[in-house]
Protein backbone atom coordinates (compact mmCIF):
# COMPACT_ATOMS: atom_id res chain seq x y z
CA UNK A 1 0.00 0.00 0.00
CA UNK A 2 1.23 3.30 -1.00
CA UNK A 3 1.23 5.53 2.10
CA UNK A 4 2.38 8.92 2.70
CA UNK A 5 3.82 8.06 6.70
CA UNK A 6 6.90 6.33 6.74
CA UNK A 7 7.56 4.68 9.93
CA UNK A 8 11.69 3.96 9.39
CA UNK A 9 12.69 7.81 9.63
CA UNK A 10 14.83 9.05 12.27
CA UNK A 11 11.83 10.84 13.85
CA UNK A 12 9.77 7.61 14.80
CA UNK A 13 13.25 5.86 15.33
CA UNK A 14 14.14 8.36 18.31
CA UNK A 15 11.33 9.14 19.59
CA UNK A 16 8.66 7.11 22.43
CA UNK A 17 6.05 5.31 20.70
CA UNK A 18 3.32 7.08 22.55
CA UNK A 19 4.59 10.36 20.53
CA UNK A 20 4.15 8.76 17.26
CA UNK A 21 0.51 9.18 16.41
CA UNK A 22 1.23 13.01 17.49
CA UNK A 23 4.00 13.05 14.91
CA UNK A 24 1.91 12.08 12.07
CA UNK A 25 -1.03 14.23 12.89
CA UNK A 26 1.29 17.38 12.61
CA UNK A 27 3.60 16.19 10.02
CA UNK A 28 6.73 16.86 12.09
CA UNK A 29 8.15 14.03 10.23
CA UNK A 30 7.74 15.72 6.79
CA UNK A 31 9.15 18.71 7.06
CA UNK A 32 9.00 19.96 3.27
CA UNK A 33 5.48 21.62 4.17
CA UNK A 34 7.22 23.95 6.48
CA UNK A 35 10.08 24.92 3.94
CA UNK A 36 7.19 25.74 1.60
CA UNK A 37 5.22 27.75 4.26
CA UNK A 38 7.95 29.63 5.47
CA UNK A 39 10.24 30.62 1.82
CA UNK A 40 8.04 33.66 1.23
CA UNK A 41 8.32 34.87 4.72
CA UNK A 42 12.30 34.57 4.34
CA UNK A 43 11.86 36.23 1.21
CA UNK A 44 9.97 38.95 1.79
CA UNK A 45 12.38 39.64 5.32
CA UNK A 46 15.25 39.75 3.49
CA UNK A 47 13.98 41.65 0.18
CA UNK A 48 12.73 44.45 2.88
CA UNK A 49 15.33 44.53 4.79
CA UNK A 50 18.01 45.05 1.55
CA UNK A 51 19.20 42.01 1.42
CA UNK A 52 22.18 40.04 3.64
CA UNK A 53 24.50 43.29 3.32
CA UNK A 54 21.97 45.14 5.80
CA UNK A 55 20.72 42.11 8.11
CA UNK A 56 20.43 43.73 11.59
CA UNK A 57 19.97 41.93 14.87
CA UNK A 58 16.17 42.84 14.19
CA UNK A 59 16.23 41.47 11.11
CA UNK A 60 17.92 38.20 12.83
CA UNK A 61 15.34 37.69 15.18
CA UNK A 62 12.19 38.23 12.84
CA UNK A 63 13.74 35.23 10.62
CA UNK A 64 13.93 33.53 14.11
CA UNK A 65 10.58 34.26 15.14
CA UNK A 66 8.94 33.57 11.33
CA UNK A 67 10.79 30.04 11.33
CA UNK A 68 9.15 29.42 14.54
CA UNK A 69 5.82 30.79 13.69
CA UNK A 70 5.94 28.90 9.99
CA UNK A 71 6.41 25.36 12.09
CA UNK A 72 3.57 25.86 14.59
CA UNK A 73 0.84 27.03 12.03
CA UNK A 74 2.27 24.44 9.64
CA UNK A 75 1.57 21.85 11.92
CA UNK A 76 -1.76 23.61 13.05
CA UNK A 77 -2.69 23.19 9.50
CA UNK A 78 -2.18 19.91 9.25
CA UNK A 79 -4.50 19.41 11.64
CA UNK A 80 -6.95 21.46 10.32
CA UNK A 81 -6.79 20.02 7.06
CA UNK A 82 -7.24 16.12 8.58
CA UNK A 83 -10.32 17.44 10.76
CA UNK A 84 -12.31 18.39 7.55
CA UNK A 85 -11.10 15.35 5.23
CA UNK A 86 -11.43 12.46 8.03
CA UNK A 87 -13.78 10.43 5.70
CA UNK A 88 -12.20 11.47 2.82
CA UNK A 89 -8.83 10.42 3.91
CA UNK A 90 -10.14 7.39 5.16
CA UNK A 91 -11.12 7.00 1.17
CA UNK A 92 -7.70 7.61 -0.42
CA UNK A 93 -5.16 5.24 -0.59
CA UNK A 94 -1.69 7.56 0.48
CA UNK A 95 -3.97 8.95 3.58
CA UNK A 96 -6.19 6.11 4.65
CA UNK A 97 -3.26 5.57 7.49
CA UNK A 98 -2.82 8.89 9.12
CA UNK A 99 -4.37 9.28 12.94
CA UNK A 100 -7.40 11.12 12.26
CA UNK A 101 -8.52 8.80 9.26
CA UNK A 102 -7.75 5.61 11.16
CA UNK A 103 -9.13 6.41 14.50
CA UNK A 104 -5.86 6.46 16.23
CA UNK A 105 -6.55 10.15 17.53
CA UNK A 106 -9.58 11.05 18.57
CA UNK A 107 -11.24 14.34 17.48
CA UNK A 108 -11.42 16.07 21.11
CA UNK A 109 -7.48 15.17 21.33
CA UNK A 110 -6.50 16.63 18.03
CA UNK A 111 -8.99 20.11 18.89
CA UNK A 112 -6.43 19.94 21.62
CA UNK A 113 -2.85 19.93 20.61
CA UNK A 114 -4.96 22.63 17.69
CA UNK A 115 -5.35 24.86 20.66
CA UNK A 116 -2.14 24.62 22.17
CA UNK A 117 -0.42 25.10 18.93
CA UNK A 118 -2.20 28.19 17.88
CA UNK A 119 -1.95 29.51 21.51
CA UNK A 120 1.71 29.13 20.88
CA UNK A 121 1.44 31.20 17.33
CA UNK A 122 -0.55 33.65 18.97
CA UNK A 123 2.36 34.63 21.32
CA UNK A 124 4.81 35.31 18.57
CA UNK A 125 2.21 37.17 16.65
CA UNK A 126 1.63 39.67 19.07
CA UNK A 127 5.36 40.21 19.01
CA UNK A 128 5.11 42.36 16.27
CA UNK A 129 4.16 45.47 14.44
CA UNK A 130 0.63 46.01 14.26
CA UNK A 131 0.43 45.61 10.89
CA UNK A 132 1.54 42.16 10.77
CA UNK A 133 -0.67 41.16 13.86
CA UNK A 134 -3.71 42.37 11.57
CA UNK A 135 -2.29 40.10 8.30
CA UNK A 136 -1.85 37.29 10.94
CA UNK A 137 -5.83 37.57 12.09
CA UNK A 138 -6.83 37.90 8.60
CA UNK A 139 -4.72 34.67 7.57
CA UNK A 140 -6.86 32.61 10.33
CA UNK A 141 -9.61 33.17 7.61
CA UNK A 142 -7.76 30.97 4.77
CA UNK A 143 -6.35 28.33 7.14
CA UNK A 144 -10.14 27.91 7.93
CA UNK A 145 -11.34 27.64 4.58
CA UNK A 146 -8.25 26.38 2.56
CA UNK A 147 -9.37 22.53 3.18
CA UNK A 148 -12.66 22.49 2.07
CA UNK A 149 -12.02 23.95 -1.38
CA UNK A 150 -11.67 20.93 -3.32
CA UNK A 151 -14.76 19.97 -2.64
CA UNK A 152 -16.40 23.24 -4.51
CA UNK A 153 -13.66 24.06 -6.74
CA UNK A 154 -11.09 22.59 -9.59
CA UNK A 155 -8.23 25.60 -8.11
CA UNK A 156 -7.99 24.56 -4.59
CA UNK A 157 -4.00 25.05 -5.64
CA UNK A 158 -4.60 28.17 -5.67
CA UNK A 159 -6.38 29.13 -2.74
CA UNK A 160 -3.18 27.05 -1.12
CA UNK A 161 -1.10 29.64 -3.00
CA UNK A 162 -3.25 32.44 -1.17
CA UNK A 163 -2.52 30.45 2.40
CA UNK A 164 0.94 29.38 2.24
CA UNK A 165 2.40 32.44 0.83
CA UNK A 166 0.23 35.13 3.22
CA UNK A 167 3.89 35.13 4.86
CA UNK A 168 5.09 37.29 2.17
CA UNK A 169 2.75 39.85 2.92
CA UNK A 170 3.56 39.22 6.87
CA UNK A 171 7.22 39.52 6.60
CA UNK A 172 7.60 42.94 4.53
CA UNK A 173 4.91 44.41 7.26
CA UNK A 174 6.79 43.10 10.40
CA UNK A 175 10.27 45.08 8.79
CA UNK A 176 8.44 47.89 7.92
CA UNK A 177 5.22 48.29 9.78
CA UNK A 178 3.01 48.37 6.26
CA UNK A 179 2.92 46.75 2.99
CA UNK A 180 3.88 48.10 -0.30
CA UNK A 181 4.45 46.76 -4.08
CA UNK A 182 7.23 44.83 -3.68
CA UNK A 183 5.62 42.71 -0.87
CA UNK A 184 2.34 42.27 -3.62
CA UNK A 185 4.31 41.23 -6.09
CA UNK A 186 6.08 38.61 -3.81
CA UNK A 187 2.72 37.44 -3.15
CA UNK A 188 2.04 36.95 -6.83
CA UNK A 189 5.11 35.31 -7.63
CA UNK A 190 4.49 32.85 -4.61
CA UNK A 191 0.72 31.54 -5.59
CA UNK A 192 2.49 31.29 -9.39
CA UNK A 193 4.85 28.39 -7.40
CA UNK A 194 2.25 27.29 -5.13
CA UNK A 195 -0.08 26.19 -8.07
CA UNK A 196 3.46 24.40 -9.60
CA UNK A 197 4.34 22.42 -6.73
CA UNK A 198 1.03 21.86 -5.66
CA UNK A 199 -0.14 20.70 -8.84
CA UNK A 200 2.65 18.24 -8.75
CA UNK A 201 1.71 16.85 -5.30
CA UNK A 202 -1.77 16.40 -6.54
CA UNK A 203 -1.29 14.09 -9.07
CA UNK A 204 -0.53 11.57 -7.03
CA UNK A 205 -4.00 11.20 -5.73
CA UNK A 206 -5.27 11.97 -9.15
CA UNK A 207 -7.42 8.37 -9.63
CA UNK A 208 -8.39 8.37 -6.32
CA UNK A 209 -9.46 11.85 -6.19
CA UNK A 210 -11.92 10.92 -9.11
CA UNK A 211 -13.48 8.24 -7.28
CA UNK A 212 -14.25 10.29 -4.15
CA UNK A 213 -15.29 13.76 -6.11
CA UNK A 214 -12.14 15.58 -4.90
CA UNK A 215 -11.09 18.33 -7.48
CA UNK A 216 -7.40 19.77 -8.42
CA UNK A 217 -5.73 21.00 -10.78
CA UNK A 218 -3.92 18.17 -11.11
CA UNK A 219 -7.35 16.53 -12.58
CA UNK A 220 -8.51 19.64 -14.27
CA UNK A 221 -5.46 19.92 -16.27
CA UNK A 222 -4.79 15.75 -16.95
CA UNK A 223 -2.17 15.14 -19.51
CA UNK A 224 -1.55 18.92 -20.03
CA UNK A 225 -0.36 19.72 -16.68
CA UNK A 226 3.65 19.76 -17.77
CA UNK A 227 2.41 22.94 -19.64
CA UNK A 228 0.68 25.16 -17.15
CA UNK A 229 3.29 24.10 -14.47
CA UNK A 230 5.44 25.55 -17.17
CA UNK A 231 3.87 28.47 -17.27
CA UNK A 232 3.07 29.08 -13.85
CA UNK A 233 7.08 28.69 -13.44
CA UNK A 234 7.05 31.49 -15.75
CA UNK A 235 4.90 33.39 -14.52
CA UNK A 236 6.26 33.24 -10.67
CA UNK A 237 9.97 33.81 -12.13
CA UNK A 238 8.68 37.41 -13.76
CA UNK A 239 6.67 38.33 -10.23
CA UNK A 240 10.06 37.86 -8.75
CA UNK A 241 11.66 40.25 -10.90
CA UNK A 242 9.37 42.75 -10.65
CA UNK A 243 9.25 42.26 -7.00
CA UNK A 244 12.89 42.00 -6.63
CA UNK A 245 13.51 45.56 -9.23
CA UNK A 246 10.57 47.10 -7.55
CA UNK A 247 12.37 46.69 -4.29
CA UNK A 248 15.58 47.77 -5.37
CA UNK A 249 16.07 49.11 -8.82
CA UNK A 250 19.28 47.38 -9.49
CA UNK A 251 19.71 45.32 -12.64
CA UNK A 252 23.06 43.26 -12.02
CA UNK A 253 21.75 40.92 -8.96
CA UNK A 254 18.29 40.16 -11.79
CA UNK A 255 20.59 37.22 -13.44
CA UNK A 256 20.61 35.35 -10.50
CA UNK A 257 16.90 34.61 -11.61
CA UNK A 258 18.76 31.55 -13.49
CA UNK A 259 19.34 29.58 -10.77
CA UNK A 260 15.63 29.15 -10.08
CA UNK A 261 14.69 29.02 -13.15
CA UNK A 262 16.70 26.09 -14.69
CA UNK A 263 15.97 24.39 -11.56
CA UNK A 264 11.98 24.83 -12.92
CA UNK A 265 13.15 23.59 -15.84
CA UNK A 266 14.32 20.59 -14.86
CA UNK A 267 11.45 20.31 -12.36
CA UNK A 268 8.81 19.79 -15.88
CA UNK A 269 11.55 17.84 -18.15
CA UNK A 270 12.20 14.62 -15.14
CA UNK A 271 8.65 15.11 -13.82
CA UNK A 272 6.39 11.85 -14.73
CA UNK A 273 3.34 12.74 -13.52
CA UNK A 274 1.65 9.17 -13.69
CA UNK A 275 4.21 8.00 -11.24
CA UNK A 276 3.72 8.46 -7.60
CA UNK A 277 6.95 8.50 -6.93
CA UNK A 278 8.40 10.93 -9.06
CA UNK A 279 5.19 13.29 -8.35
CA UNK A 280 6.59 12.97 -4.57
CA UNK A 281 10.44 13.51 -5.48
CA UNK A 282 9.70 16.55 -7.48
CA UNK A 283 7.55 18.25 -4.83
CA UNK A 284 10.35 17.69 -2.44
CA UNK A 285 12.57 19.73 -4.65
CA UNK A 286 11.13 22.72 -4.51
CA UNK A 287 13.05 23.63 -1.28
CA UNK A 288 16.08 23.83 -3.32
CA UNK A 289 14.09 26.04 -5.50
CA UNK A 290 12.91 28.22 -2.49
CA UNK A 291 16.67 28.67 -1.11
CA UNK A 292 17.69 29.94 -4.94
CA UNK A 293 14.71 32.49 -4.93
CA UNK A 294 16.09 33.14 -1.35
CA UNK A 295 19.68 33.55 -2.33
CA UNK A 296 18.63 35.96 -5.35
CA UNK A 297 16.68 38.19 -3.42
CA UNK A 298 19.32 38.00 -0.70
CA UNK A 299 22.06 39.73 -2.63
Amino acid sequence: MFSDINLSRIVFRKTPETWHPYIKLTRIDRPIGIWLLLMPCLWSIVLASGGVADLTLHTVKLLALFTAGAILMRTAGCIVNDLWDIKLDAAVERTRTRPLASGEISVTRALQVLAVLLGLSFLILITLPFAAILLGVLSLVLVAVYPGMKRVTWWPQLFLGLTFNWGALMGWAAVTGSLARPALLLYVSGIFWTLCYDTIYAHQDKEDDALVGIKSTARLFGKNSKYYVGVFFALSLAFLLKAKYAAAPDLRPLPLVLLPALHAVWQVRVWDMDDPQSCLKIFKANQVYGLLVLLMLAV
